[in-house]
């Protein structure tokens, strides 16, 4: 068994969020000593998976039905390859978002704005197609 501050300390979280994580049902304690909570040993698993989750974008009630009512995890495959394709669409529009950030700083138009290239990040960029573009290059 593990005191509140103990899985504190060990998991890097401070106890107010684990405190918040049990009002949401994401974490369970088994009792408590004097007025500390106590966790099971498997509790640091745990978090690591829901820390895990929340780099991923998955938002604190996503990763409570990761879990089944016995606390073992249940993960939602659907869920994570919709996550997954989400995550591949934003990583297209960051990649044409730098390569257009790359191109205007190494262009050697007279003005930014007599750049073919540039022109047509600026319009995409205007008429909201830059993200639609899903990495297309613009140059």
């Amino acid at each position: 068994m593990l005191d509140i501050s103990d899985v504190a300390r060990r998991s890097g979280l401070p106890a107010s969020t684990l405190r918040y994580y049990e009002s949401r049902g994401l974490i369970t304690s088994v009792g408590r000593s004097g007025l500390r909570r106590l966790f099971r040993d498997d509790i640091l698993q745990r978090l690591a998976l829901i820390s895990l989750g929340q780099a991923a974008g998955l938002s604190l009630d996503d990763m409570a039905r990761m879990f089944a009512p016995d606390g073992t995890p249940d993960i939602d495959r659907e869920l994570l390859t919709r996550k997954a394709d989400e995550l591949e669409a934003r990583i297209r529009q960051l990649s044409a978002m730098r390569d257009g950030l790359r191109h205007a700083a190494a262009c050697q138009a007279p003005s930014h704005l007599e750049c073919p290239s540039f022109q047509r990040l600026l319009s995409a960029a205007a008429s909201g197609a830059l993200a639609a573009r899903g990495g297309k290059r613009l140059s």
